[in-house]
């Protein structure tokens, strides 16, 4: 059984992932593992605690890893044994996904020089708040999902359409029809 990672952190917008995480514990046969810096519970901007089920350095040595997905957040701590994972499973060809702010954890590691994306933030942003810009903005896309090669990314409001494309990726669906489908459902539509 094939592995998701999800790193989790203080104040990340859990709202983004959840439905993702759903749908892959209902339909893959994948085992979704929680993953953090640490081991103390993790306080999200919902305020639920969360748990990690290993760190990000223990995550790295584990077997059959086939994504790793990254919520947004406010206090984004990009530290390098994250960089060491996120430039592995690229190297491996496996899939990251990363909403709303959380492509800039994809922006330090370097893999969105050869990839198209979309984010939540903005150059303005990121200079009005004094945070170092390491995005190639010429790969930027201004969609509310991007799918390129083994990289999702999107905007924080597309969470939906953000865990149908992953689900997607994992061929969970028959044909377009049904993904449509999926996405309608879920939207209320």
């Amino acid at each position: 059984m094939g592995k998701i990672l999800c790193f989790v952190y203080d104040t990340m917008a859990d709202f983004e992932i959840t439905l993702a995480c759903h749908i892959l514990r209902l339909n893959a046969d994948k085992e979704l593992i929680t993953i953090s810096y640490g081991s103390s519970p993790i306080t999200a901007a919902s305020k639920l605690k969360y748990i990690a089920d290993c760190t990000v350095d223990q995550a790295t040595l584990l077997d059959d890893v086939d994504a790793l997905i990254i919520p947004g957040g406010y206090e984004r701590e990009c530290r390098p044994e994250l960089i060491a994972l996120i430039k592995k499973l690229h190297t491996n060809k496996k899939l990251i996904c990363a909403i709303c702010a959380a492509p800039e954890f994809l922006a330090k590691t370097g893999i969105l020089h050869d990839h198209s994306y979309t984010t939540t933030l903005s150059k303005e942003h990121l200079a009005t708040n004094g945070i170092t810009d390491f995005f190639p903005w010429q790969n930027y896309v201004d969609e509310k999902i991007v799918r390129h090669e083994n990289i999702i990314t999107a905007k924080g409001v597309s969470f939906i359409d953000f865990a149908i494309e992953i689900a997607d990726y994992f061929t969970m669906f028959t044909d377009e029809n049904e993904k449509q489908m999926y996405s309608k459902a879920y939207k209320g539509e």
